[in-house]
């Protein structure tokens, strides 16, 4: 009866053993780690607008010197120094009464020599009758008209000498030829002008306005080659347009078109001078400010854009994570160019229809199978949106 009881032990032990192993087994397949969940973007090329920010400096359209054209004591100025005065407002008055004598003077000068005119005139009117009836020579004759046309002559002379009295006594007041902003004075009330301190003020236009900004010459060959080679794509008749960016980073109101291309590079600084010409109206550009040009119009033809965080740098250049066929992960390099918003421009590396990984990437290895969800699916379930754009790459 011993051997039947030992035998029923050792069956309990054998199945005690079973069990154990078996649940051993069931801890280790249930202790696996699922597949990491990331979040994808398809590469699917496309036309993208893009645009070129430049170092600015604005410039009045028109920026005019005022000087004095007659000298004499300046009596009063009258507009106020950095206010907006139209066309043709008095800016200085000075001292007329001498340049009025002298309007006086040359009306005098006139008057006689008007009426000695018609005294010749009146003595011709009697020579030439005589002369036909040989009461007087010819000699009589020609004196008489010699003397009606020096006599003209002299009325000639008169009436030009009052002109340019009349003229400089209407440069004693001295007139804004343009709209714009009045400068400070440079001569104060009571100053003898003479020809030494002519110049008194200045005023700019500032409607419209011009914005100047320099091209390196590297980059000027840079956007030729891209034109050349299709990867950069220019508006048609070069209509490019011109967005102002203020100092503080808000957007001018008003879009200018480029006026101006210079002819040859600068010796000194070796850039290329590019002119845009923009509404002013409201007067928030003054002249000489610093600003930055946005230029607009250029079109990158079947471009892949990828997330910037779904670029890595690694110790041999831009690498990113893509999704393989079989749901793995891979490590894939790429050859990057600019910034456009929170993306990076991929001119190498990436196939249209990729699935490139921008979320979940900081635990993923080389050929680890991923559960990969679309970036947008994904933000939308977790109401989670893009981040701040980036800067546009500056030249």
């Amino acid at each position: 009866m011993k051997r039947p009881a030992f035998a029923l032990q050792l069956a309990a032990l054998s199945l005690a053993a079973s069990l154990a192993l078996a649940g051993c087994g069931k801890e280790q397949k249930t202790s696996e780690k699922p597949p990491p969940e990331v979040s994808t973007v398809t590469v699917e090329p496309q036309d993208v607008p893009v645009s070129m920010d430049f170092v600015a400096q604005t410039q009045s359209s028109q920026q005019v010197e005022i000087y004095a054209r007659v000298t004499g004591f300046l009596d009063t100025r009258k507009y106020t120094e950095g206010a907006t005065v139209e066309a043709g407002s008095a800016l200085f008055q000075m001292d007329a009464k001498p340049y009025q004598v002298q309007v006086a003077a040359a009306k005098a000068a006139l008057a006689q020599q008007e009426a000695r005119l018609t005294t010749f005139q009146a003595k011709l009117a009697r020579v030439r009758p005589l002369t036909k009836l040989n009461a007087l020579s010819q000699k009589d004759l020609d004196n008489a008209v010699g003397e009606v046309q020096s006599s003209q002559a002299m009325v000639d002379q008169a009436k030009a000498n009052l002109a340019q009295a009349e003229l400089n006594l209407s440069y004693t007041t001295i007139t804004s030829p343009v709209t714009g902003l009045a400068g400070a004075a440079l001569q104060q009330d009571g100053t003898y002008i003479g020809t030494l301190n002519t110049k008194l003020t200045s005023v700019a236009v500032v409607s419209p306005m011009w914005v100047n900004y320099s091209i390196s010459e590297n980059l000027l060959l840079s956007i030729r080659n891209q034109l050349k080679d299709g990867t950069l794509r220019a508006p048609a008749e070069d209509t490019y347009e011109v967005e102002i960016l203020l100092p503080d980073g808000s957007l001018f109101p008003h879009k200018g078109r480029i006026s101006f291309r210079s002819p040859s590079f600068d010796a000194k600084t070796g850039t290329f001078l590019v002119r845009a010409t923009v509404d002013n109206s409201e007067g928030l550009l003054r002249p000489n400010q610093f600003v930055r040009s946005r230029v607009i119009g250029f079109v990158r033809p079947n471009a892949i854009l990828v997330p910037q965080r779904a670029v890595r740098q690694s110790a041999k250049g831009h690498v990113v994570w893509v999704v393989d066929k079989e749901g793995h992960a891979e490590l894939r390099p790429v050859v990057v160019g600019d910034w456009h918003g929170d993306d990076w421009f991929v001119s190498q590396g990436l196939n249209p229809g990729d699935h490139v990984i921008v979320d979940g990437t900081g635990t993923l290895q080389a050929g680890m199978p991923v559960k990969a969800a679309p970036l947008a699916a994904k933000q939308a379930a977790t109401g989670v949106g893009s981040s701040v754009p980036a800067k546009t790459p500056q030249h």
